[in-house]
């Protein structure tokens, strides 16, 4: 559009301030690209340009020019928005979880010695795993040990809280969604399964979803492909697949919680982790490697636990399991840095009843006779604790297990041959 005289339009507002301004002809020209107008540029003269329409085809070429010019920015900055997108999901999915180790899960019981070997059995295996047991026993954990055990430790582990996905966003979360797709979908999002690309997902607590989302769920599980919500292309999935449950999942089937055929898609290696109180012979040593690591953590000298702390604590039921462990273990270093930790502490903090007071009592007597079980085995093996005639075969138990026990007795080898 050009206007070689404003003066004439005078009466319009916009025009008439442009003239206030000393202007007297403009023109317009609009911004195309791929056959869409998203814009105008402007150019405004305090003397109308003599050869107006040779001025007219420059000034046409320089804004089919500044349309590709700008509808590059725009590409970049919504290229840019996505890319911040990604890593804000990415600090999310990464961010939230301490920094993770191998080494850093210790146990000393003989079920979990034997659930240990068949873990780092299935992690070279690529198979589904399904990981039942109580809250706070250590699933998420083994999760993780699994994957960073297994040939795709070096792509991402992503974990999906299956309990805090919505039925409006759950599509959205787990396949993506296309730009457009709804109201407020500024931008493409990528789905937890994308970004397991290669990598694995964890599903947990999977029994807690609607039945609606399993069926969804177990369809993309059966195909190995998904769509993005708004996009009609598939997209190839390429992920392990490990999931958790705090329910017995036959029972979960039998009250119509869980699909069937889901479960039996899940459910190719099942791994159950036994709650705390069944390897009770272990609370001493999560104290012990909790507290250096928490210590570390916060700048705090560790408390110091006695013998008889240490059967109290081992006369508690522990309902959160390793997780309520960990957090009255947290509570000690913040309230007693350096300082003995005495029973009446730890009544106080786990408010334990009379009952498992009483229970100590039994607890003592079994730990004095896996205490004479350990010497009796020494003095019969003369000492060896290792090998084919060492006094870990005779007992029964790893290693490692036998020589955690004999450092939680103080007991040695040569001691007890001496004797």
């Amino acid at each position: 559009m050009i206007i070689d005289d404003l003066s004439r339009y005078r009466d319009k507002f916009s025009i008439g301030q442009m003239v206030a301004a000393g202007l007297s002809s403009t023109m317009a020209f609009p911004l195309i690209m791929r056959d869409q107008v998203f814009g105008t540029l402007h150019f405004s003269f305090r003397q109308t340009p003599e050869n107006l329409s040779k001025l007219s085809d420059l000034l046409t070429e320089v804004s089919r020019q500044v349309s590709i010019a700008v509808d590059n920015l725009i590409a970049y900055n919504r290229l840019r928005d996505e890319k911040r997108s990604l890593e804000r999901e990415k600090h999310y999915l990464m961010g939230s979880v301490e920094t993770y180790r191998l080494d850093d899960f210790c146990y000393a019981s003989l079920q979990m010695t034997e659930i240990m070997g068949m873990v780092k059995r299935v992690a070279k295996v690529d198979a589904p795993v399904f990981i039942t047991g109580e809250t706070g026993t250590g699933k998420d954990f083994l999760a993780r040990f699994i994957h960073y055990a297994s040939p795709r430790k070096d792509h991402m582990f992503v974990k999906v809280n299956c309990p805090a996905l919505t039925p409006t966003l759950f599509e959205s979360e787990l396949f993506g969604h296309a730009r457009g797709a709804f109201t407020g979908a500024d931008t493409s999002r990528v789905g937890r399964f994308e970004m397991a690309e290669r990598g694995t997902i964890f599903l947990d607590e999977v029994g807690e979803l609607p039945q609606s989302q399993q069926v969804k769920l177990l369809q993309v599980l059966q195909e190995n492909r998904f769509e993005r919500v708004g996009d009609s292309r598939s997209i190839n999935a390429n992920f392990r697949l490990i999931s958790a449950t705090n329910r017995d999942p036959l029972e979960s089937i039998q009250q119509g919680r869980l699909r069937n055929d889901l479960y039996y898609r899940l459910n190719i290696i099942q791994i159950h982790v036994p709650p705390l109180r069944e390897r009770a012979v272990e609370i001493p040593l999560l104290i012990e490697k909790i507290t250096e690591k928490v210590c570390s953590q916060f700048h705090q000298p560790p408390p110091v636990y006695s013998r008889a702390t240490l059967d109290l604590l081992n006369a508690y039921h522990w309902p959160g399991n390793v997780r309520e462990l960990k957090n009255f273990i947290k509570r000690m270093i913040i309230l007693k840095p350096g300082e003995d930790v005495h029973s009446t502490d730890i009544e106080s903090m786990l408010q334990m009843p009379e009952q498992e007071m009483e229970n100590n009592k039994t607890l003592q007597t079994l730990a004095d006779s896996e205490k004479q079980a350990i010497a009796r085995a020494l003095i019969q093996c003369k000492g060896i604790i290792g090998g084919k005639n060492g006094a870990a075969r005779l007992l029964d138990v790893p290693r490692s297990t036998l020589q955690y026990r004999m450092k939680k007795y103080n007991i040695s080898p040569e001691m007890v041959v001496r004797l």
